[in-house]
């Protein structure tokens, strides 16, 4: 079902870049829009587990520095049938921990010190087997792809805002079958929308993470009280190092707001996921 759901929010991204685009711009602006969106995120495909990386001063850590990390995170790779990824340290006393890489050759693992100080073993392998379902389901390439997507009619929406500015717009609008009334649209609405189907297919593939973990860990259950304690303590310890544009890839969001924001939110809600697992554990069907 999550496949499912991902497959169909990815097309209504694609309709609503194909609607934006005729409303605005006309078939023109939607391929320049969409090449050049391509091009930054193909850039980000390729880079930027360095950048985010960096950006938490993540250390990479070998096998004589914390050789009880190092096997559990093998273990697990051996039984998702995965490579072997880079392990990285975060110095932050915020228990979380994310995944990254352009594919699983070149995964990595990430976790924060508080990470292992507050979870016990059992819910630190559950953590890391979360992290080796997102490397396992290529989720860095699906969200790149969405971001592809809400990047052109992000810059589709600026387009037609500064035309609109200088007195700017298409010569055939009325031939196209467009107008002001659907540009405006286009503008104020498409972005939104496609932000809002962006973090829809996120929380998909959270959901798809979590079923991974409870697979490759055997302990559903340590997932739950996993998330339940990283909840708990985000609320008292923040994470100083990244910015809101990576909390997609945290097991939980570090940056989470309340209210409309959580129309927003990477992550579905931490008690759905708990129930979800539950119903894995003591195998009955989930009640969405």
């Amino acid at each position: 079902m999550n496949r499912l759901k991902t497959i169909m929010l990815l097309s209504t991204l694609t309709a609503l870049l194909l609607w934006a685009g005729q409303a605005i711009g006309g078939k023109e602006g939607v391929w320049l829009a969409l090449f050049v969106a391509a091009a930054m995120n193909i850039g980000a495909y390729w880079f930027a587990h360095k950048i985010v990386l960096r950006m938490h001063h993540a250390k990479e850590i070998s096998h004589h520095e914390s050789p009880e990390l190092y096997a559990m995170v093998h273990s697990l790779a051996q039984r998702a049938n995965l490579p072997m990824p880079k392990v990285y340290l975060i110095p932050e006393q915020a228990p979380n921990a994310f995944a990254t890489g352009r594919n699983p050759e070149h995964g990595v693992v990430a976790v924060t010190e508080g990470l292992l100080r507050v979870l016990d073993r059992r819910e630190v392998a559950a953590v890391i087997a979360h992290e080796l379902g997102h490397i396992k389901n290529r989720d860095t390439l699906i969200m790149a792809i969405a971001a592809t997507f809400a990047g052109a009619l992000s810059m589709l929406a600026n387009a037609a805002l500064w035309s609109s500015m200088f007195g700017g717009g298409r010569p055939s609008e009325e031939e196209e079958g467009g107008g002001p009334l659907a540009g405006l649209l286009g503008v104020l609405l498409a972005p939104l929308a496609a932000t809002l189907v962006q973090m829809s297919i996120s929380r998909a593939r959270e959901f798809m993470a979590d079923e991974a973990a409870a697979r490759y860990s055997g302990a559903p259950l340590a997932l739950v009280s996993a998330l339940r304690k990283i909840e708990a303590w985000s609320r008292e310890i923040p994470i100083h190092s990244g910015s809101p544009a990576t909390a997609h890839l945290y097991i939980h969001n570090p940056f989470s707001a309340e209210g409309v924001s959580r129309l927003f939110s990477t992550h579905p809600p931490t008690a759905e996921r708990v129930a979800r697992l539950e119903a894995m554990a003591f195998g009955r069907a989930y009640a969405a």
